[in-house]
């Protein structure tokens, strides 16, 4: 079972993306949704998550109040909205589901295969 990352790009600094994590054989409402990033040479890095309960919690240091977590229940999908991007969010992001969230990889049991995001300045 694997995740779909999709709606990543090129965009400006201070430009916007929408991501999107679909499945197809899993029930997303049933699962915490994670999402990291990881831009070459780092390690993997917590952007946020949403509960099952529609909950959300993100980064506070990198995220800074510009993304949101939503889920679009009609397409079995969780999306990450970013907004007022920086060119230090270049990477490539990742959505990951488990049955708890959390800042971590660990608990989480299925991956995306990633989508890039390149900031231009």
């Amino acid at each position: 079972v694997q995740l779909q990352a999709s709606g990543g790009g090129l965009v400006q600094a201070g430009g916007s993306l929408r991501l999107s994590c679909a499945a197809s054989e899993l029930d997303l409402n049933n699962y915490a949704v994670g999402w990291f990033r990881q831009a070459p040479g780092h390690e993997r890095e917590f952007v946020g998550y949403i509960r099952r309960s529609g909950g959300t919690s993100y980064n506070p240091v990198s995220v800074k109040g510009r993304f949101t977590i939503s889920r679009e229940n009609i397409k079995n999908a969780v999306d990450l909205h970013l907004n007022n991007l920086e060119p230090e969010d270049t990477a490539v992001y990742y959505c990951a589901a488990g049955t708890r969230p959390s800042h971590v990889t660990t608990p989480y049991t299925y991956w995306g295969q990633g989508t890039q995001v390149t900031v231009s300045s």
